[in-house]
């Protein structure tokens, strides 16, 4: 083949590339989730005069940075094929130890968590400070306050990874939230205790953990519970961005006949939840069966429970999957998320006088806690 022939060939084969991706772009469905990241793809941004000029005199790349950084990405063809092809040549050809930050130990996933932002310290320590002083200071309230640590405290030091000091994270949060009394459950925790695939721990290992923080705030935990298993596959938030293929796993959760009566509220939805919600279990998350997944505020009551105590929590997800767990130990508990609205909403109505507080929260959150309102 002559050298005309060479350039013609190169020249068609890159046309039909570049045209024939941009057609299927344009023509393809475009994906209603993200199953691997566990959210929905980014949507075609606003198009107008404030989007491509600056006050009608200079140009804006507002549009074109939404479109090349966030839709583009998001909607490319074959986008999870490419990115599964690009994780292994990662691993396999070039050896990288880790993908985006995402490394596989034993089959265990886990993301590096380098620096301690203290900013973001001093931003959740200013939350909960606020919560104590305008509810429960005057009420002469000592709140309870436990950190959940993330699979990296095992895992990126003694395997090499870039690490931050988790103990010393932990310490100067619990230094700067100095009027809650700690509950330490880390030393209790340990890597098994979380799934494989996904950033949360597993309600099958917790029940130590319910015992340690029921205990810790005078009650005396003593429940005895029926395992039951999900019947679907279970694929964590790592799973589709690993640098390695990862197994699916499977959920496990309690429940017992003191369960059977308890009522759920979810104030957000304004209308009844569930401790476990099937139809979420076999949605595309299946994490968010446990207390019907995100959500601001919740009530729980059990008529059933051993005691006429009551609790309010401030979590984040974690804490979903350990409160089933506590709930033969109080007569009501109050779930709240501050990261969705902010507490003067969340705490109108809740009452304190006869509960017992407790923040739970995992370093990832503590450590990025710019949406704690």
């Amino acid at each position: 083949m002559n050298t005309k022939m060479k350039n013609l060939v190169i020249c068609v084969t890159m046309a039909i590339m570049v045209f024939g991706f941009c057609a299927l772009f344009l023509f393809l469905p475009k994906a209603e989730f993200l199953d691997s990241e566990r959210r929905e793809p980014a949507d075609f941004p606003t198009l107008n005069l404030e989007s491509v000029m600056k006050d009608g005199l200079e140009y804006s790349d507002s549009f074109m940075k939404q479109f090349d950084d966030n839709y583009t990405p998001d909607n490319f063809p074959f986008r999870e094929a490419f990115r599964k092809i690009k994780a292994w040549v990662g691993a396999n050809i070039f050896l990288q130890k880790d993908k985006d930050g995402v490394y596989v130990v034993d089959g265990v996933a886990a993301e590096m968590q380098e620096t301690i932002d203290q900013s973001s310290i001093e931003h959740a320590a200013d939350r909960l400070t606020f919560i104590y002083e305008q509810y429960l200071k005057d009420k002469g309230i000592t709140p309870y306050f436990s950190i959940i640590p993330d699979k990296g405290y095992w895992l990126s030091e003694a395997n090499g990874y870039l690490s931050m000091d988790y103990d010393e994270f932990i310490g100067k949060m619990v230094e700067s939230v100095d009027f809650a009394e700690y509950i330490n459950i880390k030393d209790s925790l340990q890597v098994g205790d979380y799934y494989k695939s996904d950033t949360h721990w597993n309600q099958e290992h917790l029940i130590d953990i319910a015992k340690l923080l029921v205990d810790g705030m005078g009650g005396n935990h003593d429940s005895s519970y029926v395992k039951n298993t999900l019947d679907v596959p279970f694929y964590g938030v790592y799973a589709g961005r690993a640098p390695k293929p990862l197994a699916s796993e499977t959920i496990t959760y309690y429940t017992n006949e003191n369960m059977a009566d308890v009522t759920v509220f979810n104030f957000e939805k304004n209308r009844p939840g569930a401790i476990y919600d099937m139809e979420l279990a076999h949605g595309k998350d299946p994490y968010d069966m446990f207390l019907g997944g995100e959500t601001s505020k919740l009530s729980i009551e059990n008529p059933n429970a051993k005691t006429d105590k009551e609790l309010v929590i401030f979590r984040d997800s974690f804490g979903r999957s350990i409160i089933p767990l506590l709930i033969d130990d109080y007569a009501k508990i109050t779930v709240i998320d501050i990261r969705y609205q902010i507490p003067q909403i969340l705490l109108m109505g809740v009452e304190f006088e006869q509960a017992d507080v407790l923040f739970l929260y995992s370093t990832l959150v503590l450590n990025a806690s710019g949406e704690m309102k």
